[in-house]
């Protein structure tokens, strides 16, 4: 069948929606000072508040972490609970709205978003378990964090990278026989290509690796291993993946801060990767050798 002249074939595009990297990750929590004082031993520095809800937003270098502790009021909605959990990426792209049309145009299901006065809409689909996968515009002269967010006085909006920390991806943890469908999702959706097995990151080589249309960014699904890796029970975005040119010396600067990381004889800090020890319930940053910044 030959497509009408207007019309495009998203299917051959190799970026379909116009990715452009990670705009921000949500964790929901009961617990925002907890969360708060290990996200800031990490690196990050809260830099604003949302409006008119509960959510603080912490930044290092070009990495957005937003929490919210805001109760939903939607059926089915994720509640904020004492142990934190990760309830959204958003996806930088060129155009939110054509993204979002052509998200639903490929089988995605549309996430009702309730906006306040003086909000922005922002487009959502729905991910794995309950969270969100959020489309946001951003360009140079205009953000989401200008008009939802209110900077916190004397504090540096733009706080330099610990050790060039950077986004290098998210883990997802999913279901047993359930790759080939989460692959196909985000092939389909997003456009995200799988990497040969024999390409893998870090000390945590496990599962399949999905590389995003832009070269920005990772997924990585893990499904459980009788035995071995217990990740049965609810699929859930599991933690976020921070790349740095230099793991060992990212890891002595975190631990001058307090954090503490993994060693043991199978799973230990080496130069291709890190992981912090789980904290507030099972809160864990994977370190990922990675020259890009």
């Amino acid at each position: 069948m030959q497509l009408p002249l207007d019309r495009e074939a998203l299917g051959a595009q190799p970026n379909p929606l116009g990715l452009a990297g990670i705009e921000f990750i949500e964790y929901m929590t009961s617990r925002p000072q907890a969360l708060g004082q290990l996200l800031e031993a990490m690196g990050f520095r809260p830099v604003a508040r949302h409006r008119s809800r509960e959510v603080l937003l912490y930044r290092q270098g070009t990495m957005n972490v937003v929490i919210n502790a805001h109760a939903g009021v939607r059926p089915n909605s994720l509640q904020p609970t004492e142990t934190p959990v990760i309830a959204a990426i958003a996806l930088r792209v060129r155009d939110a709205a054509a993204a979002y049309r052509r998200a639903l145009d490929r089988g995605a299901w549309a996430v009702p978003v309730q906006v306040e006065v003086m909000e922005l809409h922002i487009p959502a689909v729905h991910g794995v378990g309950g969270s969100r996968i959020y489309f946001v515009d951003r360009t140079e002269a205009f953000s989401i964090w200008d008009v939802d967010f209110v900077p916190i006085p004397t504090v540096d909006p733009r706080p330099p990278a610990l050790a060039g920390l950077h986004w290098f991806g998210i883990v997802q943890y999913i279901g047993t026989d359930r790759m080939d469908d989460w692959c196909e999702f985000y092939r389909e959706l997003f456009g995200f290509d799988e990497l040969p097995d024999e390409q893998r990151f870090g000390i945590l080589p496990k599962g399949r690796i999905l590389k995003s249309p832009c070269n920005s960014f990772y997924l990585q699904l893990i499904e459980p291993e009788p035995g071995i890796l217990d990740v049965e029970g609810d699929e859930s975005l599991q933690r976020m993946g921070l790349g740095t040119a230099d793991v060992q010396a990212a890891v002595a600067a975190l631990r001058v801060r307090g954090v503490a990381f993994v060693e043991s004889k199978d799973l230990h800090t080496e130069s291709r990767g890190a992981l912090t020890v789980p904290q507030l319930g099972g809160v864990m940053f994977e370190l990922v050798q990675d020259a890009r910044s």
